[in-house]
């Protein structure tokens, strides 16, 4: 649905006017691996200097199971997940195209074929997900390209956005043409993410992207000072998970488990709840596969904060 044009452009000029992207940490060993993600508090998903490259491939096929990768291609096993959401972040966007290419873990691209290169779609909720290895270096002239990943970004009905993403700590980002910059059109300060070993041999890595589109549900006063989720822990888990969170306004909850497909498979709380600090604890039965899920925690029907959680 078509949100009233001036209305959203005062929301988006107020966020951007009053916030950055924000990354909580709770500080626990077990939750230094998932950071929880505060919706409201974002950056427009910015261009990549150096744009499509030489090595795009089109039509390329639909990621299966969520591998980018297949689970014999060499290297550093890398899980990409996040959401996409509207340019001031208050909405998400399902059904977004989300193309990726990247080199092999040797810096070399697959330019006849289709290998580390596919297609998914973000969620009912916004989210996505992809496994792949981490992508290796390849000269640039007389310097080596940090390692990197392409993204060509389609919203429902609105314009492609071609970048990269970037990985904290990589010691050629700072002699590199393109991630380098840190202002302007380009700039890829918010495109630098951390990756974090999760505890079975892969890292994992979250980066939320803010595209022209139209969000699945609605815009809404910022609301930063909503609610959040402070910790959910162990985190990989096995068979329970206890959740603590805080809400702060009286307002109608929801605390949600959402899977990759975007539905439902657990509630956690649906109440009409005061100010405060709450606990719960999800415990799962055997039909609740192992995976990925996402956390995610609603006030007053407006999804304000989310946590990838990880069943084992």
């Amino acid at each position: 649905m078509k949100e009233n044009n001036s209305r959203r452009q005062f929301l988006r000029n107020t966020a951007l006017a009053g916030l950055s992207l924000g990354l909580i940490n709770t500080g626990s060993k077990a939750n230094s691996r998932q950071p929880l993600t505060v919706l409201g508090a974002c950056n427009p998903t910015t261009l990549d200097y150096y744009g499509q490259g030489p090595f795009y491939t089109a039509d390329a096929p639909d990621i299966i199971d969520n591998l980018l990768a297949g689970l014999a291609e060499p290297g550093t096993r890398l899980v990409i997940s996040g959401r996409v959401q509207t340019l001031d972040c208050t909405a998400t966007i399902a059904n977004t195209i989300i193309d990726i290419w990247h080199a092999n873990a040797a810096g070399a691209y697959d330019n006849t074929g289709f290998n580390l290169r596919g297609k998914t779609l973000s969620n009912a909720e916004g989210f996505y997900i992809f496994e792949t290895v981490l992508p290796g270096k390849y000269l640039n002239g007389a310097s080596y390209r940090p390692s990197h990943i392409h993204f060509k970004i389609t919203p429902p009905g609105f314009a492609t956005l071609t970048t990269q993403l970037y990985f904290e700590g990589d010691t050629d980002i700072p002699g590199d043409a393109a991630a380098s910059i840190t202002t302007g059109t380009f700039d890829a300060t918010n495109r630098i993410i951390p990756l974090i070993e999760n505890g079975a041999g892969k890292l994992e890595g979250t980066w939320d992207i803010a595209i022209n589109g139209d969000g699945e549900v609605g815009i809404a006063d910022l609301h930063t000072d909503k609610g959040l989720i402070y910790s959910a822990s162990p985190n990989p888990f096995t068979n329970q998970i206890a959740v603590h969170y805080g809400v702060f306004q009286s307002a109608h909850v929801k605390l949600k488990v959402i899977n990759l497909q975007g539905n439902v498979v657990a509630t956690l709380a649906d109440a009409k709840m005061a100010p405060g600090k709450f606990q719960t604890t999800w415990t799962t039965t055997n039909e609740i596969p192992n995976g990925h899920y996402f956390l995610t925690l609603q006030i007053n029907d407006l999804q304000v904060h989310y946590v990838k959680i990880v069943k084992v």
